[in-house]
């Protein structure tokens, strides 16, 4: 990860010095499919979530780094075989793509770099359990102190600069670290993303 964090610094000093960078400023969003990767014995499920920000963008011939902030929302749905209900887990980062583009023909891209995330709400069911093996499910509760505040992800992509400053991406982000507060419970994200982006301006051809 310390070489891909590098190796993006370095791209951007890079392509920020040549005289023939281009610079974009524009708008993006989309759709979510978030879950998480856990020791749990539960059955997971994807849920679905949205995303939506601002971007950066630096390019030089066929290379383009890409800084973003957008606000996510991910998470999980997931059940126990204790439990006729799916239970819900939503979890709302601000993160911070930085993405590193090798341009092909036509506007054609592949994408990669590091995410950094910080969790700004954590909302989800609460399942207890009374002494006469009644189990209660209380919703919509804050379950923030069960998740640490940052995640650190690997993201890969590829992606498409459409004439008249569209552009669409698909994105798989990996996390690396753990998020969990529990040290009985190893959970990491992982969120397959779609967008679409808008270009605001630009500089430069």
């Amino acid at each position: 990860m310390q070489k891909l964090i590098i190796t993006g610094i370095l791209a951007i000093v890079m392509v920020s010095a040549n005289a023939q960078a281009k610079f974009e400023l524009g708008l993006k969003g989309g759709l979510n499919l978030a879950n998480l990767s856990t020791d749990v014995d539960a059955s997971y499920e994807s849920r679905t979530g949205y995303h939506i920000g601002a971007y950066t963008l630096i390019k030089a011939a066929n290379i383009g780094v890409q800084p973003e902030l957008l606000f996510s929302a991910q998470g999980t749905t997931y059940s126990f075989s204790q439990i006729n209900q799916d239970l819900n887990s939503e979890l709302k980062y601000l993160t911070i793509p930085v993405m590193l583009k090798y341009y092909f023909p036509l506007g054609l891209n592949l994408q990669l770099g590091p995410q950094f995330g910080f969790l700004i709400n954590a909302e989800g069911d609460i399942v207890t359990e009374d002494g006469n093996q009644q189990i209660t499910v209380q919703s919509g509760q804050d379950i923030a102190n069960q998740f640490k505040d940052s995640d650190i992800s690997a993201v890969l992509g590829a992606g498409w600069d459409l004439p008249f400053g569209l552009n669409i991406a698909a994105r798989y982000l990996i996390g690396i670290n753990d998020i969990s507060e529990s040290e009985d419970d190893d959970s990491k994200n992982r969120v397959f993303q779609v967008s679409v982006g808008f270009r605001l301006f630009k500089v430069g051809k």
